[in-house]
């Protein structure tokens, strides 16, 4: 398999812990996504400069700065990827629960004539500032336009945009708080399981 029990040194006798080097364990990959759990979904849509629009989700996906608000997900060689080179813009859509299953029928390896949101059943919706569509059925439309394209030597590049414009619905915000509970966003844990937002709880930082 791979792993090695830890230095008995450090050994914790109530449990065992394993020690799992990512170069000699085969399918490393889901164990990592297994602990980096739940991520967000970015369900993006994209157009190219002919005029083929994408819709596609990505499990690696975070917000990374504020000031210019920024948000970043990573992609191997799609579609997406290929658009967003070629128009440098892309809406990330938020996955409900209600439309976790149409999500999941974008995730399929379609030909580039073939547009998404039809074989989901979604509906598309101009964006205010930029070209591609975005989810009617999505609670939350973000619209970006690329800063860069971080090239690694892995097998996923990493896309950094800048937000221009975000859509939510009104009943799930307030002044500047969103209620979680009513957004419902569907993450990825690993493999073919998802979690939704159900479970609710404040921490509140020390006051010095």
């Amino acid at each position: 398999m791979g792993w090695i029990l830890t230095d008995p040194r450090f050994f914790d006798f109530r449990r065992t812990i394993v020690i799992i080097d990512p170069n000699n364990f085969e399918n490393f990959n889901r164990v990592l996504a297994g602990v980096v759990a739940p991520r967000p979904i970015a369900f993006v849509s994209t157009i190219s400069d002919n005029g083929l629009v994408n819709l596609s989700p990505f499990s690696f996906f975070t917000e990374v700065a504020e000031e210019p608000p920024m948000i970043l997900f990573a992609s191997n060689t799609t579609d997406t990827l290929l658009n967003i080179r070629d128009t440098r813009e892309f809406v990330v859509n938020f996955v409900s629960k209600s439309i976790a299953d149409a999500m999941m029928l974008t995730s399929g390896e379609y030909p580039k004539e073939v547009n998404e949101f039809d074989v989901a059943g979604l509906t598309q919706l101009p964006s205010e500032k930029i070209r591609p569509p975005r989810v009617k059925e999505s609670p939350v439309n973000i619209e970006c336009k690329l800063d860069q394209i971080i090239e690694l030597d892995a097998d996923h590049d990493l896309i950094l945009g800048e937000v221009v414009f975000l859509h939510i619905y009104d009943e799930m915000i307030s002044g500047y708080h969103v209620n979680h509970k009513k957004l419902n966003p569907v993450s990825s844990l690993t493999g073919d399981k998802y979690c939704a937002t159900s479970d609710v709880f404040e921490l509140f930082r020390p006051k010095l």
